[in-house]
């Protein structure tokens, strides 16, 4: 329990979300969540597996007059790093300079973080508070993907309190131009292999047609 909070999922299942819930029929259910496994306040080796294969997130933040905010980060897979149970962070690299993500947190630390795998038609969802980090370079270099071409002006440390996963209801299959790359690489390498397998039997029969009768026959 944290604060004034009995379940994890009480961070997103406000007393005003449950009331909505109750009218609309599906507050049961959750209700049998929250006292069953629930929601988990920590990252297990399941969801370290999910987050280090990520290229692509979407950080949530929201400023002190309630305007929310998306940014999206992307990387090589890795580039969203667990540090421990509770705590992710990434190298936050020079973009447009707009830095509204940051003046958000200043204001308010509360932030979201949406992953989702479109080719395994996975999502996950994480709430916590985050902050951004500008004095610490050897945080910043440990961040840094190795031989990624971008330029990493400071990091930003996420906490989990929360995270949930969500049923693949609605998720387009789709896929990363590298994956799709190398399976076309693995299907034409299979099909040459075929090929040269086909020809070097077709080139056996022709050998054992092109044998004159009598030695054919003196073979058997």
């Amino acid at each position: 329990m944290t604060g004034d909070r009995t379940y994890p999922s009480d961070i997103a299942f406000t007393p005003a979300v449950k009331a909505i819930q109750e009218r609309k029929g599906s507050r049961e259910s959750y209700a049998r969540m929250e006292a069953g496994r629930g929601w988990s306040t920590a990252i297990t080796p399941d969801l370290a597996e999910f987050i280090a294969a990520q290229t692509s997130i979407f950080l949530g933040t929201v400023n002190a007059d309630g305007q929310p905010y998306i940014q999206h980060r992307g990387g090589p897979p890795g580039f969203l790093r667990v540090l421990d149970e509770r705590t992710l962070a990434f190298a936050d690299y020079r973009g447009n300079r707009q830095y509204i993500s940051q003046g958000n947190l200043a204001e308010i630390p509360k932030a979201f973080l949406f992953l989702i795998d479109y080719a395994r038609r996975q999502r996950i969802k994480l709430w916590g508070e985050s902050r951004v980090v500008e004095d610490d370079p050897d945080l910043v270099r440990s961040l840094m993907p190795e031989g990624y071409k971008a330029r990493p002006e400071q990091a930003i440390v996420f906490t989990v309190s929360a995270w949930d996963a969500n049923c693949p209801q609605h998720i387009p299959q789709r896929f990363e131009a590298a994956d799709v790359a190398a399976a076309i690489e693995e299907r034409d390498r299979k099909i040459a292999e075929l090929t040269r397998r086909l020809e070097d039997l077709e080139r056996r029969a022709e050998g054992l047609v092109c044998q004159p009768l009598e030695w054919r026959r003196a073979s058997q």
